[in-house]
């Protein structure tokens, strides 16, 4: 890596580090803080209990607040040699403007790599331990009697060997309703089930009247039997059924993915899971195009401040997540596409961004 490529990078990295603190301190203040509050208030949380609730709530909301240290960050770099008027130095020196953001176009694109991860690997597992925490610790919350398109899953070491879908569970009666159960060898679906109903009888679960679909040769059903009763392979009892049932923030790409696939072969709507996948991969890709856009509008006369520059990026990426707002709610009612829903801001400010560099090269 060339002197001037760290010295630029050397500038990106403090008021980056700068803003994950800060706007982290930001969201903590403004939300978390308040929810902790009512939950003693209304439910006389333990310590124990609102420190755990504070620390699982971290994940979620620094994956928020990258894009924006990234826009502060480049803001204030470029600001900064802008300002002392080490830019015009380095552009009569051959360098042109794109190259010298080249390091920090490089570091944006990493940290969309990073959060993509981060956003895999911890923040589901985060979000599931902060609702489970809530609802047994704090609240106390009942089990409602009836839920809605319940799915359970089981695990044979790394892979799913069969996913469960009712379309209704009555916890009073200790009944599903409209059962599909889908097995998988190695990844591969093999068989469906599909059955009216499926009772408790007290030791385990048994599904009545189906229809066995043996697809173990490829796509095309290779064999297909019914039968009058057979043991549905879950092991959970019903008191713990409502606590299998994750909110799609606490799921995987992965998990996501097979619950779409199992909810459309069951005629259910799944917009909202779609744009939640892609979510998870356009939210880590706002880190690099406010890069494009942060870069540029650095060299700009008077950004030097810090101030200035803190409150473009607030400013920027107000406008960037009521973008989002607005086309995620669009997606989930089917307005438009999931995946438009998803990456239209991406595309809207990516294009700004292009056009503020193209302004530079010029």
């Amino acid at each position: 890596m060339r002197i001037l490529d760290r010295y630029i990078l050397k500038e990106f990295i403090n008021p980056f580090l700068f803003g994950v603190c800060a706007f982290t301190a930001v969201f903590v203040g403004t939300g978390t803080l308040y929810r902790i509050a009512m939950m003693i208030n209304e439910y006389g949380a333990s310590l124990a209990a609102v420190s755990k609730v504070f620390v699982l709530a971290l994940p979620s909301i620094i994956v928020l607040t990258f894009p924006m240290s990234v826009l502060l960050g480049s803001l204030m770099a470029f600001g900064s040699l802008s300002s002392s008027s080490e830019i015009i130095v380095m552009r009569a020196a051959g360098q042109n403007f794109v190259r010298l953001a080249l390091p920090v176009f490089a570091v944006a694109f990493f940290i969309s790599l990073g959060t993509t991860a981060f956003n895999e690997f911890v923040v589901p597992r985060a979000n599931n331990a902060y609702n489970t925490i809530i609802n047994e610790e704090i609240q106390h919350r009942a089990v409602p009697a009836s839920q809605e398109h319940i799915i359970i899953k089981n695990v044979q070491g790394d892979k799913i060997s069969s996913l469960v879908y009712a379309r209704q569970y009555d916890g009073k009666a200790k009944q599903f309703k409209d059962i599909t159960v889908q097995a998988f060898e190695n990844d591969r679906l093999v068989r469906v089930e599909k059955a009216d109903r499926a009772d408790w009888n007290g030791y385990k679960w048994l599904i009545h009247e189906g229809v066995l679909y043996d697809v173990s040769q490829g796509e095309e059903s290779t064999r297909t039997l019914t039968f009058e009763n057979q043991e549905l392979p879950i092991t959970q009892q019903p008191d713990k059924i409502y606590m299998e049932q994750k909110k799609p923030e606490e799921l995987t790409i992965r998990e996501i993915r097979m619950q779409i696939r199992l909810l459309e072969a069951n005629h259910v709507d799944t917009n909202k899971l779609k744009v939640e996948l892609y979510n998870r991969f356009a939210l880590p890709l706002a880190s690099l195009v406010c890069a494009f856009i942060g870069a540029p509008l650095g060299i700009q006369k008077q950004r030097g401040s810090s101030s200035i520059g803190f409150g473009i990026s607030v400013v920027t990426i107000f406008i960037y997540y009521s973008i989002m707002t607005l086309t995620n709610s669009m997606g989930n009612g089917g307005v438009i596409p999931p995946v438009v829903a998803a990456f239209l801001p991406d595309i809207i400010c990516g294009i700004v961004g292009i056009g503020l560099i193209l302004r530079q090269v010029k």
